[in-house]
């Protein structure tokens, strides 16, 4: 059984290294992928996700948070579902939100992933942001399953 590659970790100064980095992992995305991002509140979830959808729609894109409507879809090839689902108390109410449908059809960037579950898949990247100064971040970025041989492309 193959290892995982080790994580890639990216120290980004400022939103516009985020949005770099954001953009070039959306460039490795394919039809059924998930990325999980975690970090505390503030930590910049929405904002790589936010720059990421931009990355695959186009700049003027408006890209809203789905924190009070948990879930919105962008269209690009293939589909993007931006989930927000710190509200949700469990797995069963995410399947609500089609996420039968995203795993098979398009592609989900899921803030608060372990409000997943069981239904966590093993093919996903995972992208840990975490803050380090007033505009600064750090971002771990891990592949696992499927995923985990694309990224050596981030480097």
């Amino acid at each position: 059984m193959a290892t995982a590659p080790p994580p890639h970790s990216f120290d980004l100064p400022d939103e516009a290294a985020t949005a770099a980095l954001a953009a070039r992992l959306g460039a490795l995305l394919r039809r059924g992928d998930m990325v999980a991002l975690r970090g505390d509140l503030g930590a910049g979830k929405t904002a790589f996700a936010r720059a990421l959808i931009r990355s695959r729609t186009g700049p003027g894109e408006e890209v809203p948070s789905p924190t009070f409507t948990l879930v919105q879809t962008y269209d690009s090839d293939p589909p993007l579902w931006h989930f927000d689902l710190y509200r949700l108390s469990g797995p069963d109410e995410v399947v609500e939100l089609g996420w039968e449908e995203v795993r098979t059809e398009g592609c989900a960037l899921v803030e608060w992933p372990d409000r997943l579950g069981p239904l966590l898949p093993p093919d996903r990247f995972d992208v840990e942001l975490t803050v380090t100064g007033p505009t600064a971040r750090r971002a771990v970025i891990s592949g696992h399953g499927r995923c985990a041989a694309r990224l050596g492309d981030l480097a």
